[in-house]
């Protein structure tokens, strides 16, 4: 419910830091005061350690349902390229039920790990045969109806689609579901306004997919169909991409975007895994937001970005978990982190010098850059704010400490099992005790559809 209640948070992380003693009361959906130093009696409710709900930066939440389902090797090289291959055959049994089956249990297990807004680039558009839908978004549309269902906030990113490789190379068969011409877009993006227009916060961006997918001529019109608004695509994940991208224009993608687009604070370059050096500066200037899914791309064999060198010039980062093989933010940021560390042989590799927490400054960039990516306000718990807010339970750890830092340092290195407790997500409580309020029923849904889709792969 988003009636008036109270909070009391033993330690809550406030734009200015942390507060101790915190009372924080909703109402309306928002975050109505704050105050500190107060006793927990009165309030509604008394927990531990408060803080702003993550913003997920990239999800292809259909994806969740095959995870585990291609850690074999059936070939000479397994890689990126023969993963998606597997991916293409796994689309034929997805129909509108049963996309919006599994985008809800995936949004169920963001919010149960403490994601509060799902950034969901979306290109599953046609039906099995690639003919539109009697409404050309109703797949966008049932990805806005598990928001619904579960209460996640969204940033829907409709993907425009068009060729299977740089110099507008022809889709191949397997893309018939994702293609688009820019005038059947533009009735997309139409339908994916009425379809969010009743969503709370609901954000709606423009994701064309890659460069190997969109030629200059209509990236340059999707650039002007919504110019304020979240534009996202992915760049420079595979060395071959790379390696085409220099043969088609004689540059490397992201050097090529940065002096053909005007890239800037809206931008969301997904990955950017292979980035050249020279490039860093380029794109940290640009203000655009790198979409890192450390979890993806060590599952995918993508590589690693450099995103040490990346924050010393003032680069921004958003986690996101992408193919959702594992729905995790916490395993996101560890293996960040720890992606740095193997590298460069190192330890706390991204914190600053002078006794900074590794926790508190991976939270504070992913959080920070996830509004970003996302098109929200990087509010934070603030009044006035929307009242997305994730609790941890510390008593679930064997651990003791007077420093809050260290619990952020103790959730994301060291928590031996989930330490979130509650999420509200626009003053409504949707976990409790570490669930979901409608997992189970959700759940019991997608043990069906996944059984069928499962059965139809082989």
């Amino acid at each position: 419910m988003t009636s008036r209640s109270t909070l009391h948070f033993d330690w809550a992380l406030l734009p200015g830091g942390w507060g101790r003693d915190i009372r924080v009361t909703l109402d309306g959906g928002r975050i109505a005061v704050i105050e500190a130093g107060l006793p927990s009696g009165g309030a509604t409710e008394r927990h531990a350690l408060g803080l702003p709900g993550l913003g997920n930066g990239h999800s292809h939440a259909f994806q969740r349902a095959m995870a585990g389902l291609t850690e074999w090797k059936d070939a000479a090289a397994a890689s990126f390229w023969t993963w998606r291959d597997t991916m293409y055959r796994f689309l034929d049994g997805f129909g509108p039920d049963e996309l919006e089956a599994v985008t809800a249990q995936a949004y169920v297990e963001m919010l149960e790990a403490g994601f509060t807004r799902a950034g969901e680039f979306h290109y599953l558009h046609h039906d099995s045969s690639g003919a539109e839908y009697a409404d050309i978004g109703e797949m966008a549309g049932r990805v806005a109806g598990a928001a619904a269902e579960t209460g996640i906030a969204l940033t829907l990113l409709p993907v425009f689609y068009a060729h299977a490789g740089f110099g507008g190379a022809p889709p191949t068969p397997a893309q018939r579901r994702f293609v688009c011409s820019l005038d059947q877009f533009e009735r997309l993006l139409a339908s994916c306004e009425r379809a969010t227009a009743t969503l709370p916060g609901a954000v709606l961006g423009v994701a064309p997919h890659s460069l190997r997918a969109v030629d200059e001529s209509e990236l340059r019109a999707l650039e002007r169909l919504r110019p304020r608004d979240p534009f996202h695509l992915h760049i420079a994940e595979q060395r071959q991409e790379v390696a085409d991208s220099i043969a088609r224009s004689g540059q490397p993608p992201v050097q090529w975007l940065l002096d053909h687009l005007p890239v800037g604070s809206r931008w969301s370059l997904i990955h950017a895994t292979h980035v050249m050096p020279e490039e860093l500066s380029g794109l940290a200037r640009s203000g655009a937001v790198v979409g890192l899914c450390p979890v993806t791309e060590a599952n995918l064999g993508d590589g690693v970005f450099p995103v040490a060198e990346y924050l010393a010039q003032g680069g921004v980062f958003s986690v996101g978990t992408d193919s959702n093989v594992s729905i995790d933010a916490v395993g996101e940021l560890r293996l960040l982190e720890y992606g740095q560390r193997l590298t460069r042989r190192a330890r706390n590799v991204l914190a600053t010098p002078g006794g900074a927490s590794s926790g508190r400054v991976l939270f504070e960039h992913a959080r920070a850059g996830g509004a970003r990516a996302l098109g929200v306000p990087d509010t934070g718990l603030a009044v006035g704010a929307p009242a997305d807010i994730v609790s941890l339970d510390t008593a679930a750890a064997p651990f003791v400490t007077t420093k809050p830092d260290q619990w952020l340092d103790h959730w994301i290195f060291a928590a031996r099992r989930p330490m979130v407790d509650c999420v509200w997500r626009d003053g409504t409580k949707l976990v409790q005790g570490g669930r979901h309020v409608h997992a189970e029923r959700i759940e019991q849904r997608y043990r069906t559809v996944l059984a069928q889709l499962t059965a139809r792969l082989g």
